[in-house]
């Protein structure tokens, strides 16, 4: 297998493994795997109640997609758990590591391109009224849910071709790009055909999952803020709160990871920051899953009718399991008292069938 030249033998040394893991390391583990696991339960319990329990409506229909996306990107999250606790070696295989890293991507370009969406959605309501009312539907945000999914899609399969398990000198194993894969038949100079491959790659992520739908997400609540200020309207202090915190949200969770990739790209790669990028991109990364754990807070508990449908649903299932319960528990009570019932009727029976027996000994004694 032919690899591109790379840091990782320099970053991966025999001389920097250890054996064992610092207490931050096993604190670290143990953040990751509580908030991955705190991710699929709030993203499950929200498409779970969006899909069966509210009402198709234009905001139940951006919720849920937005709420799938991230269900699938936390309930992957447990691997990458396992991948840290192995002493950061990959242990599932290629195909594997290509399947999870695609599901990371899929999910970045889906909350990108899905969040800026919502964004110019709302803008349109606002400054549009009028079209938005004749034009703005269910069905026509369905079809918007599955052409932002058809994109992600596409922009999520180079990621997959170039993505591989990589093994290095040292026993661990990379879960990483591998540019090298998928090589021109002509003449060619691997580290160039790397190097472009390489940049292509960042700066697909930089501007079509990051930058592109930061300045829309920006650009469409500052022509709302514009539109409401002109029009002497009140802007809620909930409005104004969702917003700051969806774009101080998207920036602080994504921006680590876009910077980790581009500082990559610019350092050469025998330089010292390649290994500290190597090392601090998984933090980045599980930075960026972090959104997914917060999306649903954001999006979803700032609903107050949305708030109220999840704590019925809850109520709901509490007290089917507690129905179920108490009939099981009177069917058990009725149960045995059939049988005690039944055990006393036999009691009553056998002692009449003694008495009888006496009597009838005692008549023939006196015959």
């Amino acid at each position: 297998m032919v690899y591109c030249p790379t840091s990782y033998n320099i970053t991966f040394s025999p001389s920097n493994h250890t054996v064992g893991m610092s207490s931050m390391k096993v604190f670290t583990i143990f953040l990751h795997g509580l908030f991955s696991s705190i991710g699929i339960l709030e993203n499950l319990l929200i498409v779970a109640v969006v899909g069966f329990r509210v009402r198709r409506s234009i905001i139940s229909i951006w919720i849920l997609n937005l709420a799938s996306s991230d269900l699938l990107a936390t309930a992957f999250l447990p691997f990458f758990t396992i991948y840290m606790a192995n002493g950061d070696t990959w242990i599932f295989g290629a195909t594997f590591c290509r399947m999870y890293s695609s599901v990371f991507f899929l999910n970045m370009f889906v909350s990108a391109f899905l969040l800026a969406a919502i964004s110019m959605d709302r803008c349109l309501v606002v400054v549009k009224p009028v079209w938005a009312q004749n034009y703005r539907n269910i069905q026509l945000v369905s079809r918007i849910c599955v052409v932002i999914w058809g994109m992600a899609v596409v922009c999520t399969i180079p990621f997959y071709m170039f993505r591989d398990a990589i093994p290095l000198p040292t026993g661990r194993v990379l879960c990483y790009y591998n540019y090298a894969r998928y090589l021109p038949s002509e003449p060619y100079n691997l580290g160039s055909v790397c190097t472009h491959r390489k940049q292509a790659l960042v700066f697909i992520k930089l501007f079509l999952a990051f930058l592109i739908p930061l300045l829309i997400i920006i650009l469409s609540y500052a022509v709302v803020n514009a539109n409401l200020a002109r029009r002497g309207c009140r802007r809620p202090f909930r409005f104004v709160r969702l917003v700051i915190a969806v774009v101080v949200t998207f920036i602080l969770c994504w921006a680590p990871y876009h910077f980790f990739i581009v500082l990559e790209v610019m350092a050469p790669n025998d330089h010292h920051v390649q290994g500290f990028v190597i090392k601090a991109l998984p933090v980045a990364a599980s930075i960026g899953f972090f959104n997914s754990v917060l999306n649903p807070i954001l999006y979803v508990f700032s609903c107050a009718d949305l708030c109220k449908k999840i704590r019925l649903s809850l109520g709901a299932v509490m007290e089917s399991v507690l129905a179920e319960d108490l009939a099981e528990l009177s069917r058990r009570r009725s149960t045995v008292r059939s049988s005690v019932s039944n055990s006393e009727v036999m009691l009553k029976q056998r002692k009449s069938l003694k008495t009888e027996d006496t009597q009838v000994e005692s008549l023939a004694n006196s015959t």
